[in-house]
């Protein structure tokens, strides 16, 4: 079971029991009743007891007797059927449950010649089972409905034709043929051809995302960026693709998320854990209330009849059936609206955790930035333009491979536009602390500061030093420029903050989370950088993965729940610290999925807020049905002891569960409203 305080070190990764549970049990009413009318069977049964009970009513108003009597007895044995049926299946695991409890109340009113009575209460029982059932068929179906997106054959190119194969018989590195608006059959690498891939099924993205080629067509999946990635049952666009299959169809991302789901289904929910254990004690207190009523006639002047008259109808409105579905049904509808938006949430914990977090921990690097630097600041002295300044640092960092000089090249490359930069050669590290080449025939060196300090470079000039110390100063990396007998100039490079990253801090601050820091490997000043760009709360610099684990407890010990965002490999330990841990772009990462207690499957970090307001209206709803719940069994407790009849409490009793049933589905149709 999901814990709501950091995980133990004895738990799974995922922070939960996988104990054995069956995933279509959702509190005692999540069986699949099936019968000669298919999966409606129950329902039909339930209405032809009602039409039994009201043709037994309106013989009986014109002749009494044994006519109505056999149309009472029809309504018991339809109402009955399938309330009997699982109330043995209870009995045979030990169980005394609701099921239970209404065949006893409606065997007590045919005892006091109440058939009518009792017919009643096992037409409304069971016509509340069969739409509760119906209704919690729904939440499962949106979840099922992901497992049918995977087409089921696929086209496979065997030399110079293409063979149509079911898609269980695709073999690792088999290269599929995907026509254009079609499914695509399994995860794998776009090695041919460029086209739009609808990922939303999978990842949630609301907009296309465009595919192309991998320049090494024997590049792992894992190691491919999300342009040469796609994912079984998301849709192709107008271009055709050639695929190099990466897994089997057991394994592909979107067969895990199924699995991960119907799993999550079982995983029992905090308020779920009190709900069980308070029923555990209140069916039992309610038997022995009931009995001791029956035997209310030692002591009261009055029948034996309206003793146990009495006794069933508080047995009826004493039934915890709202209660036992309340929670199970809004978990159920949440995980399956979660998955429909991209985000996988492993249960009815994390759920309803995520919901009520006060703090949240980021990760800096490939979370809330970017991943990879890019050149934010070009800063040429004096004299000096732009474009000179660039295109030498272009020229000479062509020819090294650190990613710095991939940056510079790409990105200084773009601000040169049709200024093609010169060539340079005869490039030579210098210790780890810069580079140098010749650009038209004079020696350039472009290095960090610390490299100018007259031994193997030039000492920097005061303008210089001055420009450096002010990107320093704002968290950036710097890059000193000189060629020939002169300095050029600096750039400044950073890993830049996600284009949605301030939004999302601020939509998470709308939905009530009050500190919000970032943790990050670099220094303390690219962190206090990022940090007053997005409006955090505080930064932490220069940490290892066990120091992210200190201050994941630390913030937990203060703040209390917490949650600790990251990409699933690095942060592992914090997240499996945290009391929920969210993993960024879990599509297609195994240690994502299986490390994360709730997973946003797309790169894209603006589907936190979406999954922090979900759980928080599940948090609501769940209150809300407990509410309702607690409260009919409160009145109507009372209201039958003082002569409310069976037939009066039965409806109320079931009004009740259908209502808790109806608020949960409401979580199908949640929208963001932050964005």
């Amino acid at each position: 079971m999901a814990t709501t305080q950091p995980h133990s070190e004895t738990s799974d990764q995922s922070g939960h029991d996988h104990s054995d549970h069956d995933p279509g049990d959702a509190g005692g009413h999540g069986h699949t009743h099936g019968g000669i009318f298919g999966e409606r069977t129950e329902l039909i049964f339930a209405i032809g007891s009602g039409v039994a009970l009201a043709a037994g009513w309106l013989i009986s108003l014109r002749a009494p007797g044994l006519a109505p009597l056999i149309c009472f007895l029809i309504a018991y044995g339809l109402g009955g059927y399938f309330t009997l049926k699982e109330a043995i299946e209870n009995l045979r695991k030990r169980q005394f449950e609701i099921d239970s409890l209404m065949l006893v109340a409606a065997a007590g009113a045919a005892a006091l010649g109440q058939w009518a009575e009792g017919a009643l209460l096992l037409f409304l029982f069971s016509i509340g089972h069969a739409l509760e059932h119906f209704a919690m068929g729904r939440a499962r179906r949106a979840i099922e409905a992901l497992a049918k997106l995977a087409p089921e054959r696929a086209s496979v190119r065997r030399g110079d034709t293409v063979v149509e194969v079911p898609v269980e018989d695709l073999q690792i590195d088999d290269i599929v043929l995907v026509r254009p608006n079609e499914r695509i059959a399994s995860d794998g690498v776009v090695v041919a051809g460029d086209s739009s891939v609808d990922q939303a099924p999978v990842t949630g993205e609301s907009v296309p995302v465009d595919k192309r080629p991998v320049s090494d067509p024997a590049l792992s999946f894992e190691r491919a960026s999300a342009e040469h990635r796609v994912f079984a049952g998301t849709i192709n666009g107008a271009g055709a693709l050639d695929v190099r299959v990466a897994r089997k169809a057991s394994e592909t991302t979107l067969a895990r998320v199924v699995k991960m789901v119907a799993e999550a289904e079982a995983q029992r929910s905090p308020t779920q854990q009190f709900t069980d254990k308070f029923e555990r004690i209140f069916v039992p207190a309610v038997l022995i209330g009931v009995g001791l009523l029956m035997l209310a006639f030692l002591v009261i002047d009055e029948p034996f009849s309206v003793s146990f008259y009495r006794a069933m109808a508080v047995l009826v409105a004493a039934s915890p059936c709202a209660l036992a579905i309340s929670v199970p049904s809004a978990v159920l509808s949440g995980v399956a609206r979660a998955g429909r938006g991209g985000v996988l949430v492993k249960g009815g914990g994390p759920l309803e955790n995520l919901g009520t977090l006060s703090a949240m921990a980021f990760d800096k690097t490939g979370t809330l930035t970017e991943g990879k630097p890019r050149v934010t600041d070009v800063q040429p002295i004096q004299g000096v333009e732009e474009r000179e300044l660039l295109a030498v640092a272009v020229a000479v960092e062509a020819l090294s491979d650190h990613p710095l000089a991939a940056a510079v090249v790409r990105d200084g490359g773009e601000r040169l536009g049709d200024h093609t930069p010169p060539v340079a050669e005869g490039v030579n590290s210098l210790t780890g602390k810069g580079v140098q080449a010749k650009v038209s025939g004079s020696a350039a060196i472009i290095g960090k500061p610390g490299l100018f300090d007259g031994k193997d470079a030039p000492v920097m000039t005061d303008a210089v030093r001055t420009l450096a110390e002010d990107l320093e100063a704002q968290g950036r990396t710097v890059m000193v420029v000189h060629h020939g007998d002169r300095f050029l100039g600096v750039l400044g490079l950073m890993d830049t903050p996600r284009s949605a990253a301030r939004n999302v801090i601020q939509r998470l601050r709308k939905l009530g989370i009050k500190r919000i820091v970032m943790l990050s490997g670099d220094n303390q000043t690219v962190a206090d950088a990022v940090a007053k760009e997005l409006g955090l709360d505080e930064a932490r610099g220069g940490l290892m993965p066990e120091d992210k684990v200190a201050i994941i407890k630390e913030l937990a010990a203060k703040e209390g729940k917490v949650a600790m965002v990251g990409d699933g490999v690095n942060d592992a330990p914090a997240m499996a610290n945290a009391t929920v841990g969210v993993a960024m772009g879990a599509a297609g990462s195994d240690v994502a999925l299986e490390t994360a207690d709730v997973a946003l499957m797309a790169d894209d970090l603006s589907h936190l807020p979406f999954a922090v307001g979900l759980s928080r209206q599940t948090s609501w709803i769940i209150k809300q049905n407990l509410w309702v719940s607690l409260g009919m069994v409160a009145v109507l407790i009372p209201a039958t002891l003082f002569g409310l009849k069976i037939g009066a409490a039965v409806v109320f009793h079931e009004g009740s569960t259908l209502l808790v049933v109806a608020n949960a589905l409401r979580l199908l149709a949640y929208r963001d409203r932050t964005a």
